[in-house]
C-alpha cells in the first residue's frame, strides 16, 4: 500500500520467520530504509491472567510455564515467590540451592537459543545454530531427568521444588560444564571473528542509556547499555547475595552489545551453578504448606531476573482459596516497545537482526 509518492507501507508477518513468534510489523519504508515501525501483538494472547481468577493457587503454577515457554523455570519461581512472600514462608535451604541451579540453567539454554537464532536472523551458515542447540538439549535432558517435561516443567511448587535431584543429576550437570567452557571458545569465534556478524550488529540498533531506562529496559537489553542493573543483586532474593558473581554489562548499546551479554553471562551462570554443587546442603526440599492454600487479604509486587529481564508478579488476594487478582509484569512485552524507537533510519534488513536482539517471547509477550 503506497501511502505517499516517497514512502511505502509494508505488513511483515504476523508469520515471517524471522520475527521470533507470531508478531506482525507494520513498517514504513523509503527504499530499503525504514522510516517507522509499529509492532502489532495479541496473536498468542490466551487470558492467562483473567484465567488465573479462576483457579486455586496451586492450579495457577503449570499455567505460568506457558508464558515465556523458552524460560519456564523462571515463570515457576515468579509466580510461587509472590505468593511465598504474600503468606510469609519460609523456603528450606536445600530447595533455594535447587531452585537457584535450575533458574541459571534456565537462563544458559535460554541465551543459546537467542545466540543461535540471531545467527539465522543474519542469513549466517546454519552452524551457530547447530552448535548453541546441541548444548541446550543437554540442558533440556536434565531438566527431563528432574521433571519428567523438556518444555513446561511446573517444577516449582508455593514452599519448595517438586522433587529432589535424581541420582547421577549433579555429575551430569558437573560434566556440562566442563564442555560448556570449550565450547564457549567457539561461540566466541563464530561471533567475535566473523565479518559479516559483526558488519551486521554493530552499531545497529543503538539504545542510549538514559534511552533504556526511560523506555522501561531491562536484562540483558538494558545491561547491553551499559546500565549495571539487575534484580538479583539490587533486591536479592532466594540465596544470590550469598554467592560470588558480578553484573555483566555491555558498552555500546547496539545488537553487538546485547548479543555480548547473552555470551558473558552464560559464563557467570555457569559459575554460579558450580558454586551451588560445590556447597549444596542436605535437608528438606519442602515447607510444610496447608494443602488448600488461603493468603490474608493483602497484596504483592514480587520479581526476579528472568532470562529477559524484570519479571515481576502483582498478586492481590481477598482471603479465598483463588486469587482476587494477578498482573504478570512481563519484560518481553517492556523490551519489544523499545523497537520503535531503536529502528528509525535502519535498513529493513537490520530490522530483523535488531527484533532478534530484543529477544522476544511472544508468550510472555501477549499473556
Amino acid at each position: 500500500m503506497i501511502s505517499d509518492m516517497d514512502s511505502v507501507l509494508l505488513n511483515l508477518g504476523p508469520q515471517h520467520p524471522s520475527t521470533h513468534g507470531v508478531l506482525r510489523l507494520i513498517v514504513e519504508l523509503e527504499g530499503e530504509r525504514v522510516v517507522r515501525v509499529e509492532p502489532v501483538i495479541g496473536y498468542l494472547h490466551r487470558g492467562f491472567e483473567k484465567i488465573a481468577e479462576n483457579r486455586n493457587y496451586i492450579q495457577i503454577i503449570p499455567l505460568t510455564d506457558k508464558l515465556d515457554y523458552i524460560a519456564s523455570m523462571a515463570n515457576n519461581m515468579a509466580y510461587v515467590k509472590a505468593v511465598e512472600e504474600l503468606m510469609g514462608i519460609e523456603v528450606p535451604l536445600r530447595a533455594e540451592y535447587i531452585r537457584v541451579m535450575v533458574l541459571e540453567l534456565q537462563r544458559i539454554a535460554s541465551h543459546l537459543l537467542a545466540l543461535g537464532s540471531i545467527g539465522n536472523d543474519l542469513g549466517m551458515p546454519f552452524t551457530l545454530m547447530m552448535y548453541t542447540f546441541r548444548e541446550r538439549e543437554k540442558i533440556l535432558d536434565m531438566f527431563e531427568m528432574l521433571t519428567g517435561a523438556r518444555l513446561g516443567y511446573n517444577y516449582m511448587r508455593i514452599g519448595g521444588v517438586s522433587d529432589d535431584l535424581p541420582l547421577g543429576f549433579t555429575d551430569y550437570v558437573r560434566t556440562f560444564l566442563e564442555e560448556l567452557e570449550v565450547r564457549m571458545e567457539d561461540y566466541e569465534r563464530l561471533v567475535y571473528d566473523n565479518e559479516i556478524f559483526i558488519a551486521r550488529t554493530e552499531g545497529i540498533g543503538v539504545l542510549s542509556p538514559d534511552k533504556a531506562i526511560n523506555l522501561g529496559a531491562t536484562g540483558p537489553v538494558l545491561r547491553g547499555s551499559g546500565v549495571r542493573r539487575d534484580v538479583r543483586k539490587d533486591e536479592p532474593y532466594s540465596i544470590y547475595h550469598e554467592l560470588d558473581w558480578k553484573i555483566i554489562t555491555g558498552k555500546r548499546g547496539d545488537c553487538l552489545s546485547r548479543v555480548s551479554v547473552w555470551i558473558e553471562e552464560m559464563k557467570m551462570s555457569a559459575e554460579i551453578v558450580e558454586q551451588l554443587l560445590d556447597s549444596i546442603p542436605a535437608g528438606s526440599i519442602r515447607a510444610k504448606v496447608p494443602k488448600v492454600i488461603r493468603p490474608k487479604e493483602g497484596e504483592v509486587y514480587s520479581r526476579i531476573e528472568s532470562p529477559r529481564g524484570e519479571l515481576g508478579v502483582h498478586l492481590v488476594s481477598d482471603g479465598s482459596a483463588r486469587p482476587y487478582r494477578l498482573k504478570i509484569r512481563s519484560p518481553a512485552f517492556c523490551n519489544l516497545s523499545i523497537l520503535p524507537h531503536i529502528s528509525k533510519d535502519v535498513l529493513l534488513a537490520d530490522l530483523i537482526v535488531i527484533i532478534g536482539s530484543l529477544d522476544p517471547v511472544f508468550g510472555e509477550v501477549d499473556r
